[in-house]
């Protein structure tokens, strides 16, 4: 796939290329393990969040991350405006909270998620293996989805724990 200079949209690298179908995407990607990520941001009606398998180390210097949300999402009107989001890194204790921000109209932050108003009024989670908050610096259009990049602002790396994955639809601890 090749962007347009506009980055508005995408075409294939060749024009008698067809995609390949949306289910053999998620067959694959059901086989990459990958650490579970709650995003968050103040909307204008109260917080809003999601469980991310799409975050990734985008730059050092400076400190960039990147996440993906679909545009149909309901959070997404509140992250195509918000100036800062929230990362949170969950711990294998915290299954159960990344279920909820997976659910559909599950009330993500009420009891018993426990969470706090932190810098830039971003939601932060309590409990959490590590944090950031970030500045958002772009919306990269990607088919149904947009890639967000974010600039770290600040952060607590020091909870304790093990990371949370998911691989084949399920959350899993790490296996020694």
């Amino acid at each position: 796939m090749t962007a347009t200079p506009d980055l508005d949209t995408f075409r294939l690298a060749s024009p008698d290329a067809q995609p390949a179908s949306p289910d053999l995407l998620r067959s694959v990607f059901r086989r990459h393990a990958a650490g579970v990520a709650v995003i968050t941001a103040q909307g204008g009606s109260g917080p809003v969040g999601f469980t991310a398998t799409s975050l990734s180390s985008v730059s050092a210097e400076p400190p960039i991350v990147s996440f993906g949300i679909g545009v149909g999402a309901s959070s997404w009107p509140a992250f195509s405006e918000s100036d800062h989001v929230g990362i949170h890194i969950l711990g294998e204790h915290q299954q159960e909270l990344a279920a909820t921000f997976a659910r559909s109209g599950a009330d993500r932050f009420g009891a018993p998620t426990r969470w706090r108003k932190g810098p830039e009024g971003v939601p932060v989670l309590d409990g959490v293996l590590a944090w950031l908050v970030c500045r958002v610096a772009a919306r990269v259009p990607a088919g149904d989805h947009r890639i967000v990049l974010a600039e770290v602002v600040v952060g607590d790396p020091s909870g304790a724990g093990r990371p949370l994955l998911y691989h084949q639809g399920r959350f899993n601890g790490l296996r020694d």
